[in-house]
């Protein structure tokens, strides 16, 4: 049987029963998260084609079948078809037309429509308060004339651009309607939003998988430290309060049900002093921050996603013990003196409780995700000691 017989077989059988074993997936990305996807899907047993335009990328790497072409590539979109039966996406800025165009004769999780949705800022706040969610007050800024109009209770402020924006990037701090008129310079007149500024408590974040039939689990919520935009640190270790953590759960629930959302979603949230929680953004796809699943939970968000797509059931989202997730980005490559060197990784490995997850990137940049290490422990305070132990050994910032 061909491949394109093959796919177009178990996508047709699947709805009645899990696609079979040795089944193909494919996957949007060829990146740390399209790598880890790959390795949960054929720990279950399934095969995995990877999208990239890259010639090596850390998911080809260990895919089943890379297939070089540009996401927006409607010959190795066919070709991604014609091979799996379900398909993902491992980062939000996939054009969901690609993700539209599979869907047509495949499984697409999550749909290209949801996707959309979170590749837009505005979209994204409304979709989030049409579920009920609260965010922070906020207004669309497309001209220097809405700059002059927005309301002063915006400030101070951050200007973010719709479009685009990650890890830090297209987001300025304005303490004033001036410094918010030459930020909107700086981003080059692009549409943006203006988001006031909250008086934080923490950041945390949901990790929820949602299946083809509207089931859904959610993951213990992270509490996440960011240094210059970048997650560096989530703890999971119980210290975040009941009714803020069922609070948060709840939203996360309600925002997938609200988008029919199919497959893994990360709800990003603001705990302010007063005690209210307020949701930040969202992306469709796992996320950094629920790493510690891989370790400190039985059924990894990795998993999940495989499952979600091939018609398992969700598995299990306990708290196996409290865990951390620590991000290794290039500068830890670097001496103080700037000099590369090879992190010292048996000092990190001799601290109990550690597990290290390395992307298989083959240059070591600054601020570039090379890996994490997940720490777990029996409580609170012997996590904090060993975190304290990580960040010595390779050299990162108190966080």
């Amino acid at each position: 049987m061909s491949a394109p017989e093959d796919a177009a077989s178990t996508a047709a059988a699947w709805g009645t029963a899990p696609l079979p074993q040795g089944a193909w997936l494919g996957v949007l990305g060829g990146g740390q998260l399209g790598r880890m996807f790959c390795q949960a899907a054929q720990t279950l047993g399934y095969r995995v084609a990877v999208l990239d335009p890259a010639e090596s990328c850390p998911a080809g790497m260990v895919a089943d079948e890379h297939v070089r072409a540009a996401y927006d590539d409607v010959a190795g979109l066919d070709r991604l078809a014609q091979r799996c039966a379900a398909v993902t996406t491992e980062f939000e800025n996939v054009p969901a037309d690609s993700l539209r165009h599979l869907a047509r004769t495949r499984t697409m999780a999550p749909s290209g429509d949801a996707v959309a949705v979170a590749q837009d800022r505005l979209a994204e706040k409304s979709y989030i308060q049409a579920a009920g969610v609260p965010v922070a007050p906020h207004a669309a800024i497309g001209s220097m004339a809405d700059v002059e109009g927005c309301p002063d209770a915006l400030f101070p402020g951050i200007l973010k651009t719709v479009r685009l924006g990650y890890d830090g990037k297209g987001q300025v701090r304005v303490a004033s309607r001036d410094e918010a008129r030459q930020a909107f310079g700086t981003l080059r007149g692009v549409p943006c939003v203006l988001e006031a500024l909250q008086p934080l408590e923490d950041e945390i974040s949901v990790v929820v998988a949602r299946d083809l039939r509207g089931r859904a689990v959610s993951y213990p919520p992270s509490r996440n430290t960011h240094r210059d935009g970048i997650l560096a640190l989530s703890i999971v270790d119980g210290a975040v309060a009941s009714d803020i953590a069922d609070q948060a759960r709840g939203y996360a629930l309600s925002l997938a049900d609200h988008l029919d959302y199919q497959g893994v979603l990360c709800v990003e949230f603001f705990v302010l002093s007063d005690g209210r929680v307020m949701a930040n953004e969202m992306a469709p796809r796992p996320h950094n921050s629920g790493h510690y699943t891989q370790d400190g939970c039985l059924i990894s968000q990795f998993e999940q996603q495989a499952r979600i797509m091939v018609g398992l059931p969700l598995g299990g989202t306990d708290l196996l013990r409290p865990t951390a997730m620590l991000n290794l980005l290039g500068d830890v490559w670097f001496d103080a003196q700037g000099r590369q060197r090879e992190p010292d990784w048996a000092g990190l490995l001799a601290v109990p409780g550690t597990r290290l997850h390395l992307y298989a990137k083959s240059e070591a940049r600054r601020a570039r995700k090379m890996g994490h290490v997940n720490v777990l422990a029996d409580d609170a305070a012997q996590l904090r000691e060993r975190i304290a132990r990580v960040s010595a050994v390779l050299g990162l910032p108190d966080v």
